[in-house]
């Protein structure tokens, strides 16, 4: 079945490995996209975008490339798919692209992220999209698609009010769909967030410490247990989070560690971004994906003894002095 697309323009801030991928299937499917670049700007501009996918692969010989956010229009909709320790730069980058009605949709991993966002931008609405998705990018302007691919957008809300599905979401998600993006339309962003952090907490953070890939650590029967360990306390954070405020009973199902275990289990071996990111010596998205839900279950009154050992671990890895300089 034929899925019709909308007539939104995009630009993506960071045409990496998730804005790259996403961005290139958008363009792939009649979208207008126009893509920011930093080290790669001379290659994408010259010859394109590669993606090799599961999916299977395409090239895009010519795309909008930009090395420098003035050069480009105002937008529709805005893609993030920056790490968030990138963050401090948005605020230079964003306000140019914004027109009275764009939106605003940031890719990004963890917790709290859209308030950050909402503060660079008041007047836009901001959304919120959780990428189920293996992708590495493997060279200047090459992405390699390994497995899963999925997307669930969100509108942002204070967390403790109901939340919704506004008419711009709605289209944002057609064109996804029409890429052939498996896309969902959620109506609780920040219990989605909790429920990819089910998975971001454990693997991300332990294939720094451990040095490993998901399938080595899902051969210890060590490490998978407390990656179990880790899930479970990860689900009783986000129903003491979800809990507060106006909006009641919200909680992710107990099911979800067996379920995100078994396709880990079954997942091609793949380094997660966190590791990449050590490995190539950038900073590591600590606070987004360990400290700000380890923060919000303090304030929930519950503790998480193992998020917050395995924080502390991180962060010390992160700090190591012989690390690779960038």
């Amino acid at each position: 079945m034929t899925v019709q697309r909308s007539s939104l323009t995009y630009a993506v801030i960071g045409t990496g490995a998730i804005g790259g991928y996403y961005g290139a299937c958008l363009q792939r499917a009649g979208c207008t996209v126009h893509f920011l670049l930093h080290r790669d700007y001379a290659q994408v501009q010259a010859h394109g975008l590669r993606v090799e996918s599961i999916a299977g692969d395409f090239a895009l010989p010519q795309v909008n490339a930009y090395a420098h956010v003035a050069d480009m229009p105002p937008v529709d909709v805005v893609i993030i798919g920056l790490k968030t320790t990138q963050n401090a730069l948005l605020k230079t980058l964003l306000p140019p692209l914004l027109g009275p009605q764009t939106v605003v949709l940031t890719l990004q991993n963890g917790l709290n992220i859209e308030a950050e966002i909402a503060a660079i931008a008041p007047q836009s609405p901001i959304f919120g999209g959780l990428c189920f998705i293996c992708s590495n990018k493997v060279g200047p302007g090459h992405i390699r698609h390994l497995d899963y691919g999925a997307i669930a957008l969100g509108a942002y809300v204070p967390e403790d009010q109901p939340g919704g599905v506004p008419p711009q979401l709605s289209a944002i998600a057609a064109d996804f769909k029409a890429a052939g993006i498996e896309t969902e339309v959620v109506e609780d962003l920040y219990m989605t967030r909790w429920r990819k952090l089910v998975w971001n907490i454990p693997f991300n953070s332990l294939s720094v410490v451990l040095n490993a890939t998901t399938q080595e650590m899902m051969a210890d029967p060590n490490v998978r247990q407390l990656a179990q360990d880790l899930m479970t306390e990860v689900v009783a954070a986000a129903a003491a989070c979800g809990n507060r405020g106006q909006v009641q009973g919200r909680s992710l199902p107990p099911e979800i560690v067996s379920q995100m275990l078994d396709h880990t289990a079954t997942m091609k071996p793949y380094r997660t971004s966190m590791k990449i990111d050590y490995d190539e010596g950038r900073p590591l998205e600590v606070e987004a994906i360990l400290g700000n839900p380890l923060r919000s279950a303090q304030a929930a009154g519950l503790a998480t003894p193992r998020i917050d050992t395995l924080y502390r671990l991180v962060k010390a890895c992160d700090r190591q002095p012989h690390r690779p300089s960038p």
